[in-house]
């Protein structure tokens, strides 16, 4: 299989790149990356109500986004273009004519009405609805008819009857749909635009595809995709049709579990490393227990035959998590550069950046990053140092203050503070052991009093980082209204 490997991705530009879609484009890129093969991607865009060329270059963007380029295509070029549908129109026209000319499709003048109605006898009876044929055999002198009542005609493919169709998938094991439950369907709109079976058929023929792996909703297509197959004479490519992603409510995945496309996710804070991570769990199990890889470790690991039949739960608590493993490996300016929209948003930094602020912003960032589980989180952690108005958060911070040995360390740390020639998170670090030992008093007795004075709160970052990041005169500043204010 090395080399040979041809795999899609081919998204409708209706709207962004969802979590599915991204899950889909994720296992074909790993597959032919696997194997040293080529992942092509191609835009379906027949649907020419609702399809835009800003929701095509979203998706194509989110993809680079995620460490997904690909080989040919969309953006590309490449030798079986074009790769957009709109711009294969001829191609669909040229089979559709020549499936006519086999008498192995027809046209169908059935009006909505009609077909409706069929559809309801269908169910009256207790029989999955589906088209019957009405126009399968029509004489010339009907079509004539038709032709002059000016019905609009669509192109029907013609299903072989009393036929077992078996999807040999490569997740799945065998699934065998009965051609008679299936009903002739159409290929061919009434405005000459391909239906999706029909149209993806072509494309994937006539581009090389070796294997397709898509969401588990397209496995019902899949016998019809398999008779056009044989019709137009094409070797159908291998199949594995991947599990449905589930909320936590085991219902289908929608907007009220969540954010569901990859922008949303962006535009929170989310790395993409720490999406495409959580994204490959979705359904696929690695070997061991190790949950964290990069995207060359997912290469050599990754195998259609460890991808799971069963439902996959999309679980915001572990993209939380690994995000936030991401984000503690990241370096402070990749977090720092990720945060200042967010610190802009909150009112938080105006004007420009300059050296020096973002030297500081680098400190206010460091001092919360492994508190957060997505960037825009920051605005929750880093008030403190940007309002010099201490406000007690409760009676307990208040009470801290209280504490007879309060006044001796607010005395101590303003002397060290005055001693310090230059305040860092090191020689602060320093300086807070230097004054347990001085007063010889347990650090909740000293720390703790200080924290509160500085900041109103009794938990937060490490007071080795709020000393630093306040400097000197806001820190006398903020004594001068906690402490004596208290007095």
């Amino acid at each position: 299989m090395n080399g040979s490997v041809r795999v899609r991705f081919a998204p409708s530009p209706t709207g962004p790149l969802h979590i599915g879609g991204a899950r889909s484009a994720l296992f074909n890129w790993l597959l032919a990356k696997k194997y040293g093969g080529r992942m092509i991607v191609r835009i379906e865009d027949t649907d020419l109500e609702r399809s835009s060329r800003e929701s095509e270059e979203n998706i194509l963007d989110a993809l680079l986004w995620l460490g997904l380029d690909w080989d040919e295509g969309i953006r590309k070029g490449g030798e079986h273009g074009p790769y957009r549908q709109t711009e294969r129109l001829n191609i669909y026209t040229e089979a559709a004519q020549k499936l006519l000319s086999e008498g192995q499709a027809y046209y169908c003048y059935c009006t909505e009405e009609e077909l409706e109605a069929e559809r309801q006898a269908c169910l009256a009876r207790g029989e999955m609805p589906r088209y019957l044929g009405r126009c399968r055999d029509l004489s010339e002198e009907d079509r004539r008819k038709f032709e002059a009542e000016g019905r609009k005609k669509t192109i029907r493919f013609r299903v072989p009857d009393n036929e077992n169709i078996v999807v040999e998938d490569l997740v799945r094991g065998n699934v065998v749909f009965e051609s008679n439950g299936i009903g002739d369907f159409v290929i061919v709109k009434s405005d000459g635009i391909p239906t999706y079976n029909f149209a993806v058929v072509l494309d994937d023929a006539l581009m090389g595809i070796t294997h397709v792996v898509r969401g588990e909703e397209h496995l019902s297509n899949t016998p019809r995709q398999l008779m056009l197959y044989r019709a137009l004479n094409f070797t159908p490519p291998a199949f594995a049709h991947v599990s449905l992603i589930l909320g936590r409510d085991r219902s289908k995945m929608s907007k009220r579990h969540g954010a569901t496309s990859i922008e949303a996710y962006k535009g929170q804070g989310y790395l993409p490393e720490a999406l495409v991570n959580f994204l490959v769990l979705l359904g696929w199990s690695p070997v061991g227990e190790e949950e964290i890889f990069t995207l060359e470790e997912l290469v050599e690991q990754f195998s259609l035959d460890r991808v799971a039949k069963n439902p996959a739960v999309f679980d915001i608590d572990k993209l939380n998590w690994l995000n936030g493993h991401y984000i503690r490996k990241s370096s402070v300016e990749r977090i720092t550069d990720l945060a200042i929209p967010f610190l802009r948003q909150a009112g938080f930094v105006t004007g420009d950046v300059t050296p020096e602020t973002y030297d500081w912003l680098k400190m206010v960032v460091a001092s919360v990053q492994e508190y957060l589980a997505f960037v825009a989180q920051i605005t929750d952690h880093v008030g403190i140092y940007f309002d010099d108005r201490v406000t007690m958060e409760n009676d307990e911070a208040l009470g801290v203050l209280k504490d007879e040995s309060v006044p001796a360390v607010m005395a101590a740390f303003r002397q060290k503070i005055a001693e310090m020639e230059e305040i860092t998170p090191e020689n602060t670090r320093d300086m807070l052991k230097a004054l347990t030992k001085q007063l010889k008093l347990g650090g909740k007795k000293v720390y703790m009093p200080i924290r509160v004075a500085l900041t109103g709160k009794t938990h937060g970052p490490e007071l080795y980082y709020i000393i630093p990041i306040l400097g000197r005169d806001r820190i006398l500043v903020r004594l001068a209204q906690t402490v004596e204010g208290q007095a």
